[in-house]
């Protein structure tokens, strides 16, 4: 009989092991279209003009009947009346490098992107261009499972640079080129994601890319895939790493030189081009291959001849800065998992596109770095993970920043809390808008960027306050190896926190993320604690007791910190009743960590007792790592002499 329930019991056990792996399973597996582009271009670099042929191959993973196909055309938002025209010309904060100058464009300086023919399957099928929209109604619906393949004509007319893409950008490069073909629209659990472009986010189904450019044979192309006719092209893409790259290029004869592309598990493509790139390289070690372009005078026509020596060498010593960079970010947010990354001059800032980035050159050398650093971090959660940034901006941008500032302070020192800073400025304005806002629909741009950028990033430092730095980072690596190429959405990398750290931090995502409420502690007494003696008076005890009040409407754990005249320093940890679990401190709180009982949320008060009499106490402090985003801080320590 105890053998048999001894049996039992283990096949239970077995039972219950396979039921969580199969439920951890299907958590990380949701459906996903596929999509194959093969883009063929010929280049009139002197009209900025092209014309060409596009074929997509459209699988439909979804269990759902596809009727319709729609595609971004985003260059005809760069026409005077578009919407992204209206948008910048009546939004209250405009976006300074748009302002009106859509508005002012001539015939010669606008886009426009449009298909001259359409097939599917060599059937012609109806389409409609709807400013930046191409809605297909496709001859024969794509059951589940089938593919299709649509087949296009297309003509294109490059801006004159803008925002983000263009020809002939403030610093001279000629060809911006992101953003240029005719995008397929993302399908997923929600249905069809046929943003107009006004100017802020994207998300694409993962596919794989084969482009090929046909372009005057004097102009270096870079472009976010391997290239893969290096001996035809010449250009650096011959030289070894390491060696004074060989710019010449084999003749053409006069035609134009045909550059060919290929990269797969991407939901993109950008490229640019310049007859004066530089093009240099570094390998990060069991890494990726770094490409880096730049041009010979990299803002020469506004720089003398000392700030161009400064900028050249600022360009000159990227390339190590940048290895350094993607060796800590594949060591705490996950391996990058493409064989290249281009760092590119051009474009109007620094805008990320996977496996590459459009940079301007006219910065100091912590500038270029830090501009640098965020944008190949977008290849991790904008790219390899391919989050909706439409709808979780704050998951990319958000988590690029909170990267950005981890890497710049280990490549530079010094401590960056940038993000808290702008979270908490405009928290304490009442103007703050819930993150869960559809980037396209924030009410005015200040509050989309601290949104996306700023509280994004606080997202991932109240985690690591929260879980501990140990558990934090085991919990980014899951995330990202679990969920790349998968488009995670903000509850996914909440339930591996969760995992990770033995805690329920549902209510942390709700607070947060679907809420503007703030969180605001103070210290509202510290004094003496008390005895009874036995004849019943009342004396001094050799303690102190602390009373807490929570003033904000959104509850957190808390970590307290009390110094005495010795300089011995204890941690008085809190867990908050919500979570069911506790934090595991990080390996310098270990000494002098004393966790406390929770505090239920209900609660506006919490009392606790220190084992040090009042007049032996320096200071008592919530939160000494800063990591709370404290709305008032100054309530939040107290001294003697401040009594």
């Amino acid at each position: 009989m105890t053998h048999v329930s001894t049996r039992f019991v283990s096949l239970l056990l077995l039972m219950t092991l396979l039921t969580v792996e199969v439920a951890d399973a299907q958590r990380n597996t949701r459906w996903q279209q596929e999509i194959a582009y093969t883009m063929d271009i010929k280049v009139d670099a002197e009209a900025h003009q092209y014309t060409g042929t596009q074929e997509v191959i459209y699988t439909n993973n979804s269990p759902d009947v596809i009727t319709k196909v729609y595609y971004h055309l985003f260059f005809n938002a760069f026409q005077p009346g578009s919407m992204m025209d209206v948008r910048s010309l009546t939004i209250a904060d405009p976006d300074r490098r748009i302002r009106d100058r859509i508005s002012k464009l001539q015939p010669d300086e606008i886009g426009y992107l449009q298909a001259t023919s359409l097939t599917q399957d060599g059937q012609p099928v109806e389409y409609t261009e709807e400013g930046t929209i191409l809605v297909v109604e496709l001859a024969e619906p794509i059951q589940p499972g089938q593919s299709t393949t649509l087949e296009m004509e297309m003509e294109a007319q490059v801006p004159l640079q803008v925002r983000r893409s263009g020809r002939d950008n403030a610093e001279g490069v000629e060809f911006s080129m992101s953003q240029w073909y005719p995008k397929v629209a993302a399908y997923d659990e929600d249905g069809w994601h046929p943003n107009p472009y006004i100017g802020r986010e994207f998300y694409a189904p993962f596919g794989t890319f084969d482009v090929t450019i046909h372009i005057d044979p004097e102009y270096v192309v870079s472009a976010t895939a391997v290239l893969q006719n290096p001996e035809e092209v010449g250009y650096g893409y011959t030289t070894a790493v390491g060696e004074t790259p060989d710019m010449s290029a084999p003749s053409t004869n006069g035609e134009l030189r045909r550059w060919h592309f290929m990269s797969e598990n991407i939901h993109d493509f950008m490229w640019a081009a310049d007859p004066d790139y530089i093009h240099t390289t570094a390998q990060v070690p069991g890494g990726p291959l770094l490409r880096f372009f730049y041009q010979q005078d990299v803002v020469a026509e506004n720089a003398d001849a000392d700030r161009q020596a400064e900028l050249t060498a600022n360009w000159e010593q990227l390339p190590e800065l940048t290895v350094q960079g993607f060796e800590y970010a594949n060591k705490h947010f996950g391996l990058y998992p493409y064989p290249e990354y281009m760092i590119v001059q051009g474009g109007d800032g620094g805008m990320e596109y996977i496996m590459g980035t459009l940079i301007t050159g006219n910065r100091s050398l912590q500038s270029l770095v830090g501009v640098t650093v965020h944008e190949f971090m977008h290849s991790w959660y904008h790219g390899a993970l391919g989050i909706n940034e439409s709808y979780y901006s704050w998951m990319d941008e958000g988590f690029t920043s909170y990267a950005t500032d981890e890497i710049v302070e280990a490549l530079f020192g010094g401590r960056t809390l940038s993000g808290y800073q702008g979270y908490i400025a405009l928290a304490n304005t009442g103007r703050e808008e819930v993150m869960t806002t559809h980037a396209d629909h924030y009410t005015i741009n200040i509050t989309y960027r601290i949104a996306a950028y700023s509280k994004g990033a606080v997202f991932l430092g109240q985690a690591k306050y929260m879980l501990g730095e140990e558990v934090f980072d085991r919990a980014m690596l899951r995330f990202f190896e679990e969920w790349k190429f998968k488009h995670p959405r903000g509850k996914d990398l909440l339930r591996i926190f969760e995992h990770e750290g033995d805690m329920i931090l549902d209510w942390y995502y709700e607070y947060f993320v679907e809420t503007t409420k703030n969180v605001d502690y103070a210290i509202a007494a510290v004094s003496p604690a008390t005895q009874t003696t036995t004849e019943g008076s009342t004396t001094p005890a050799p303690q102190t007791e602390v009373t807490l009040e929570r003033l904000g409407d959104f509850p957190m754990p808390l970590e307290v910190q009390v110094t005495d005249l010795n300089g011995q320093v204890w941690t008085f940890y809190i867990p908050l009743r919500l979570m069911r679990g506790e934090k595991t401190p990080n390996p310098e709180q270990a000494e002098g960590w004393m966790v406390q009982g929770d505090w239920p949320w209900v609660e506006p008060s919490y009392t606790f007792s220190v084992p040090v009499p009042t007049d032996e106490i320096v200071s008592i402090t919530i939160d000494e790592s800063m990591l709370l985003a404290d709305v008032d801080r100054s309530n939040n320590t107290w001294e003697p002499s401040k009594e």
